[in-house]
């Protein structure tokens, strides 16, 4: 389970004295927590890694888009702690669908529909994200899925 990496991870950070890894896996476990809080209401709950997937990409994209922010600002050192943010993020989700595979993916999904233009995105974008969710970024798909429609 990634929840189990994560907290080794994190033990083998604090043993290593290695401070941004140790602040970032915590920074991490604090989100699932919080998701966890909000998953007690719902009456069919997620399933775990599901969840916890969820939980890092929606991390990676909130870090991304402060990138951006401090790079527009001229605060490189700040974008540059995001950047580390990020990749120890991204140690604990599963491998991401390179372009091609997604676009093959995107592909096969609209023969399967029959999605002829932008009117069926909602559908391709609903299938793609049922089939290959934990292993794509869906902001990314998004773009790829226009171009493949139009």
């Amino acid at each position: 389970m990634i929840r189990d990496d994560i907290k080794n991870a994190l033990i083998t950070a604090m043993k290593s004295g290695d401070k941004q890894g140790t602040a970032a896996i915590r920074l991490i476990q604090s989100a699932i927590k919080n998701r966890d809080i909000e998953e007690r209401v719902k009456t069919q709950p997620t399933e775990d890694d599901t969840l916890v997937t969820e939980v890092l990409q929606k991390m990676v994209k909130q870090r991304r888009e402060s990138i951006e922010m401090y790079v527009k600002g001229g605060r490189q050192e700040l974008a540059d702690v995001e950047q580390g943010e990020i990749d120890v993020i991204e140690r604990f989700l599963p491998a991401q669908m390179s372009d091609e595979e997604t676009s093959a993916a995107i592909e096969a999904i609209k023969a399967e529909l029959g999605a002829s233009g932008m009117k069926d995105m909602g559908r391709v974008m609903a299938e793609l994200k049922a089939r290959h969710a934990q292993n794509l970024d869906m902001s990314k798909a998004s773009g790829l899925v226009k171009a493949a429609l139009s």
